[in-house]
């Protein structure tokens, strides 16, 4: 069944924008009180949203990457927080979907997750590992058909809310650091002791804390495949996609509002074009760059998943990891752009046209996997590829 035939009835965009507006409705008070945004996740459950990236013989709608992307702008135009949340669930949901669909434990519980709209959390960072997610210290014993599994996770978002965590670790324990696995945990198998509180500038409502994490389970509940080829084949183009979508809906307010400014000053002066419109001009010229960049790195991927050298070749590792530098990068050049727009009603925090939510939020998404490291990790790529010179290639 086509994705897209799948939400005919009611389309996956107009669940969104009902979220969306239950989301704008508390960010504010979201962001003040450093909290989950517990009413825009439920209004995710009611819409059944956080199943739809589920194959329809699971119960799910079989969602796209675009569709999933266009999703999360839509929540990032109302509330940064709600749709990393939901970014974050969505990039978990892909590794079950794309990884554990040979597995009857998995599959069970995507079925779980459309019955009961499960929230999937990750635990991917570890203390003394430097936020390197491909390195891991602890590791998971397994002794006959059960596991033990012990991080000392320096962050894991949303973890009050979440019904299952995704644990990465060493295979066992004489793993080398990058010899991982991924373990799927739920709730009432793992402990949760708090060792970071989360009071940050922006993305607060993600309530990104540090914790000793520590469970037991069954060891069918260890994905199959190891964690370089989940990360490779699934989570990080994922990620890249779906974080620069909602960076994208950050921007995308952003200039919303200052264009709303322009409008504003214009019917004040009439015959006059008000003095902060070419600021405007070019922050709509890199949000439609980044927007083309997005388009592009989701057809890339489409074709990647059909072709599995190319997913695993140094160059598409470079031209996704290369989407989430310019993108994080580039938005913050958006928000100053509008800023300059709107002046001090952009700076103040209490009129119509506020930005500083918008501009503290997307600082983050230069520190996210750090672009320090990513551009480490793509100049060694460099020297192992040819440059790409074909518009068309």
């Amino acid at each position: 069944m086509n994705a897209m035939g799948s939400f005919t009835a009611n389309r996956l965009a107009d669940r969104v924008r009902r979220v969306a507006a239950i989301a704008a409705q508390y960010t504010n008070q979201v962001d003040a009180e450093n909290r989950v945004p517990r009413e825009a996740v439920e209004a995710l459950k009611i819409e059944k949203l956080l199943s739809v990236m589920v194959p329809v013989e699971l119960g799910g709608e079989g969602a796209t990457t675009a569709e999933i992307a266009d999703a999360c702008a839509i929540l990032g135009t109302a509330c940064g927080s709600s749709a990393m949340i939901f970014a974050m669930h969505q990039i978990k949901m892909s590794s079950l979907v794309e990884h554990g669909m040979g597995s009857e434990w998995h599959r069970d519980l995507m079925a779980r997750i459309c019955a009961e709209q499960l929230v999937m959390g990750s635990a991917t960072t570890e203390a003394g590992i430097g936020g390197n997610l491909r390195n891991s210290i602890c590791h998971v014993e397994v002794t006959g058909d059960r596991f033990k599994l012990d991080k000392a996770a320096s962050c894991i978002s949303y973890a009050e809310i979440s019904d299952a965590i995704m644990v990465t670790s060493r295979a066992h324990k004489d793993a080398a650091p990058t010899d991982q696995v991924m373990t799927v945990v739920m709730k009432d198998q793992y402990s949760l002791e708090r060792t970071h509180e989360w009071n940050v500038l922006g993305m607060r409502g993600t309530r990104s804390e540090g914790f000793m994490f520590r469970s037991e389970g069954d060891a069918c509940q260890i994905l199959p495949q190891p964690f370089a080829e989940i990360a490779a084949e699934s989570m990080l183009a994922q990620a890249h996609i779906l974080w620069g979508a909602l960076w994208w809906g950050i921007a995308a307010d952003a200039c919303a509002r200052a264009q709303s400014f322009i409008r504003s000053e214009a019917r004040r002066n009439p015959g006059q074009t008000p003095v902060g419109a070419p600021h405007l001009v070019k922050a709509l010229g890199h949000l439609q760059m980044i927007k083309s960049n997005l388009l592009v790195a989701i057809d890339q991927y489409e074709m990647a998943k059909r072709d599995h050298d190319y997913l695993q070749s140094v160059g598409y590792g470079v031209a996704i990891n290369l989407l989430k530098v310019t993108t994080s990068e580039t938005i913050l050049e958006i928000i100053n752009e509008c800023m300059n727009v709107c002046g001090l009603p952009g700076y103040r925090m209490d009129t119509p046209y506020s930005l500083g939510r918008h501009l503290r939020d997307a600082h983050s998404a230069q520190l996210m996997i750090s672009n320090d490291r990513v551009k480490l990790n793509v100049a060694g790529m460099l020297a192992m590829t040819k440059p790409d010179t074909s518009l068309l290639g």
